[in-house]
C-alpha cells in the first residue's frame, strides 16, 4: 500500500512537471541567449583571420574549433537556467531581480567581443571580462536562491568565463 502511494505521488509530480512545461518560455529563454552568441560572433568572426591571427597566444589556448560548440552549449545551458527561473513566477521580486542581473551579464557577454575583437582592445576587454565574471557570479547566486537546478545550469558558464579571464589576461601580457 505504501509503495503504491509513493508510486502514485511520483507519477503525480511527473505529470505536474509536464503540465507546467512552457515551450514558449523555453524557446524565448534559449533563443535570447543564443542570439547573444550570434551578435558576439558578428564582431568575432571578421577579426579571427586578420588582427587576432597576428596576436601572440598563450600555450594553454584551446584550438579555434573548440570555441563555437562550447559557446553554443553554454548559451543553451544559460537559456535553460533562465527558463527555470522565469517559470518560478515573474511576478515575484526575487525572480525579476535575478532576471535583471542575468540581463546585465548577457549584455556584458555581448559587449566583450565588441571590445576585444571589434575594437581590438585587449586591456578594456580585460576590464569588461572582470565585470562579466562578477555579473555571472551574481547570476549564479541569485538563480540559486530561486532554484538550485537553475544555478547548476549557469555554473559551467562561470567556469568558462573564469578560464576566458585568464586567456584575456594572457593576451594582455603577451601583446603589450
Amino acid at each position: 500500500r505504501a509503495e503504491s502511494n509513493l508510486f502514485l505521488r511520483n507519477i503525480n509530480l511527473t505529470m505536474n512537471t509536464i503540465h507546467n512545461f512552457n515551450a514558449r518560455k523555453l524557446f524565448v529563454s534559449v533563443g535570447i541567449c543564443e542570439l547573444a552568441g550570434v551578435v558576439g560572433a558578428f564582431f568575432t568572426i571578421p577579426a579571427i583571420s586578420s588582427w587576432y591571427s597576428l596576436l601572440n597566444k598563450p600555450a594553454f589556448m584551446p584550438p579555434s574549433w573548440f570555441f563555437p560548440p562550447t559557446w553554443v552549449i553554454l548559451y543553451l545551458l544559460m537559456g535553460i537556467g533562465l527558463y527555470i527561473v522565469w517559470c518560478k513566477g515573474f511576478e515575484k521580486p526575487e525572480v525579476r531581480n535575478a532576471m535583471r542581473i542575468f540581463a546585465v551579464q548577457l549584455f556584458l557577454n555581448i559587449l566583450w567581443p565588441l571590445i576585444f575583437f571589434g575594437n581590438r582592445n585587449i586591456g578594456v576587454g580585460l576590464a569588461c571580462i572582470i565585470a562579466l565574471w562578477i555579473a555571472v557570479a551574481l547570476s549564479v547566486v541569485e538563480f540559486g536562491r530561486i532554484s538550485r537546478k537553475a544555478a547548476v545550469f549557469l555554473f559551467p558558464y562561470l567556469v568558462w568565463v573564469s578560464f576566458a579571464f585568464f586567456l584575456n589576461y594572457a593576451f594582455w601580457v603577451l601583446n603589450p
